[in-house]
Parts: structure tokens; sequence; C-alpha cells
């Protein structure tokens, strides 16, 4: 399959690798002989995922796939990748140690994400088009149950102890929970216009959700078990947080203190305490910010100004903005490399992936993908583990 890009910035980007060897310096980790690191990019426009290793910044393998690849996830546990592919109706599973597919597995209409849980057993793919949750066996490759949820559910999220999985039913403009061992629904929340993206808090005891058809985050209280003197609780409406408009994504701190809100139509993110559910403040960012990534210290947020081709950086101590960074047109999708030197932002409007350094601020390369980059997730691994 050939990818085409323009002359010009073909030109760029082949200089940019040319010159990789000596513009490394020790921000870089030094890597053993059996260490391998890629970077998976669905491509929604050109039925493929890249493969970009990250050890030696190159373009690794072209795999076909199904026809409109979008959401990706890579197992906590195995050398795989899945790609879900919407207009197919399937899952992808790639071998990341060979970067082949190793199987396809038939869901339902249109599915758009999908969720691993901690221990690579199960995925949950959010089916849009047959309003259900398939849940697959991922060793088994196969779909062990069908959940009926919502209207055109985006995501289906498991929580960290796998009590919940929380779906954001975007037509439906509500948010259904499911009992992981009963599989079905054990609860559903309304008043959520566009429901789009989940964050659940490290310890599994609250879901925000996102309404990208208003201007709010709704909170529910994940059922909890009676433990100790404390009574159990079923799951809760908690409450209702206003923040900008049209918010569609959530960026959670690694310690689950904080979420940060990306308000596309404000051009500005919100900060909210999840232990007090109270908004601190919001803060102009750039024009259209679509995604949020936090740094593994809780120091810094990176956010993709869709409409402005940068990424900003947000330092949370200080409350303002510390520094922003060049990318390809129309950044979207973000991901750390594994040391964390480098921030990977897919360029949806220019077919390729910003590879930014993060200690230095600064765009390191672009690196081709194929058309409409949807999103991007990292795999690393020693051979022979």
């Amino acid at each position: 399959m050939t990818i085409r890009h323009s002359k010009k910035r073909g030109a760029a980007a082949l200089l940019s690798v040319l010159l990789l060897a000596s513009c490394r310096s020790h921000d870089f980790p030094n890597y053993s002989a059996k260490y391998r690191e890629y970077a998976y990019v669905s491509n929604s426009g050109s039925n493929t995922v890249t493969v970009l290793d990250l050890v030696n910044i190159r373009l690794d393998h072209i795999i076909e796939v199904g026809m409109h690849p979008v959401g990706l996830a890579a197992s906590p546990t195995r050398n795989e990748i899945y790609a879900v592919n919407s207009a197919s109706g399937t899952v992808s599973v790639i071998d990341a140690e060979k970067n082949e597919i190793a199987a396809t597995i038939p869901v339902h209409r249109q599915p758009y994400s999908i969720s691993v849980d901690a221990q690579g057993k199960r995925g949950y793919v959010a089916n849009s088009g047959s309003n259900t949750v398939s849940v697959i066996d991922l060793a088994g490759r196969r779909v062990v149950a069908t959940v009926g949820v919502g209207e055109q559910p985006g995501l289906a999220r498991i929580a960290p102890d796998a009590s919940a999985i929380a779906v954001s039913n975007h037509g439906g403009n509500s948010v259904s929970i499911i009992d992981p061992v009963a599989l079905k629904v054990r609860s559903v929340w309304e008043g959520c216009p566009g429901a789009t993206d989940i964050a659940i808090l490290p310890d599994s005891s609250k879901a925000f959700v996102a309404c990208s058809g208003g201007h709010q985050v709704m909170v529910i209280g994940l059922a909890r078990p009676a433990e100790g003197s404390a009574t159990a609780q079923p799951d809760r409406l908690v409450v209702f947080l206003d923040v900008g408009r049209t918010p569609v994504h959530l960026a959670l701190k690694p310690d689950g203190g904080e979420i940060f809100v990306s308000n596309f139509d404000s051009n500005t993110i919100s900060e909210i305490a999840t232990g007090s559910n109270e908004v601190g403040g919001t803060y102009l960012v750039g024009i259209h910010p679509s995604r949020g990534i936090v740094s593994a210290d809780n120091t810094l947020l990176y956010i993709s100004n869709f409409g402005a081709d940068t990424v900003a950086v947000y330092g949370i101590d200080d409350g303002r903005l510390v520094g922003s960074m060049h990318t390809g047109h129309q950044p979207d999708a973000l991901a750390f490399s594994a040391a964390g030197h480098l921030l990977l932002a897919a360029d949806s409007g220019a077919g390729d992936l910003a590879l930014l350094r993060t200690k230095l601020q600064a765009m390191f390369t672009l690196l081709p993908t194929g058309s409409k980059p949807s999103d991007v997730v990292v795999k690393a691994f020693e051979l022979g583990k």
C-alpha cells in the first residue's frame, strides 16, 4: 500500500532521519541488544497500522488491518497490540515481536475502542453501531459475552481493580456501568450529552465522564463492598462539574489527585481536584485542545492543540503554561515513550507522527504514518522474556 506525502514534507522528514545520529544526546536511554520498543499508529484513512521503531527512530512495518482502524490498546502482559477496525467490525491482534497479524476477532458493528484489563486476559470493545460491548477472551481469541448498553457507545473503560466497566454512550447521552463478573448492566446514569472520554481513579472509587455535547463532567461513585466498619455502597451519581465548552478528553495524573479536561471549543483546560470533586480553575492553552497526557512524575501536562499545530506544556505545580512545541498539522492522540524522553503526537491532518523531546521541549523529528492517524500506543519489551 502506498502512502503519499508532499515532496516538501517528505524531504524534511528524510533530512531529519539522516541527522538523527548526530542529534542524539545524553537524555536518550542506552538500550540492550534484545530491547525492542515500537510505536503503533492506527491510520483510519489507509486501513493500516504503522509500526515505528523508537530505538533506531525509523519506520519498521506497515501492517494492513481491517477497514477504518481507530482505537488501539497494548497488552500489559503479552507482546500484543489490539487494533479496532470500525468499518470491518473486527479487532486485529498484532504480534509485537514479529509485527504481523496473529489473529482477527469478529465483534459487532462499528467498534470504536478497546480497553484491556490489568491481567491482559480480557478486552472490552465498545460497538457504536450495535449499542453493545463485546467481551473478548484475548488468549482464546474469541468473544465470550455481548452486553447491551446505551446508544452509540464510544468507550468501555475497565476499573483498575476490575470491579466495574464504565461505558460512555455518546448517542444516548448516558453512562452504563457493567458488572464484570455477571456481565450485565448494573446501573445507568443519564444527563451527560455526548458522553465521550472516561477516567477512573487508581483506587477504582470514582468514574469521571466528559459530556462533550455540553460543558460538564459527570462524576459517578462506583460501588464498593463492605469493608471493616464501612457499609457497602452502590453506584451513585455524585455531581456534575461545570467546565468549558465541548469537553472531549480527560487526562488523569498518575497519582489520581487531579484530572485535566480538554475543552475543545473554549480553547481551555479545566483542572479538577478528584478528592473534593471541585474545579480548581480553567486556563487558556491554545486553539482547540483535543488530548492531554501527564508526565510520570505528576509535574507536567502536555496538551495537543488540534487547531494550532502545537503541543502546549502546562506546569501543574505552577498552574501556568511553561512552553509550547510545534508539531505537524492537527495533532491529536498522544503517548510517551517507555522512558518518557519522547512525547509522540499523531498529526491527524498531516499523516505523520511528531517525536518531541520532553527535556528540551522541542521537536526531534517527524516520521511518516498513513492517512488520518487516529491513535498511538507504545509497546516495549526484551526479546526472550
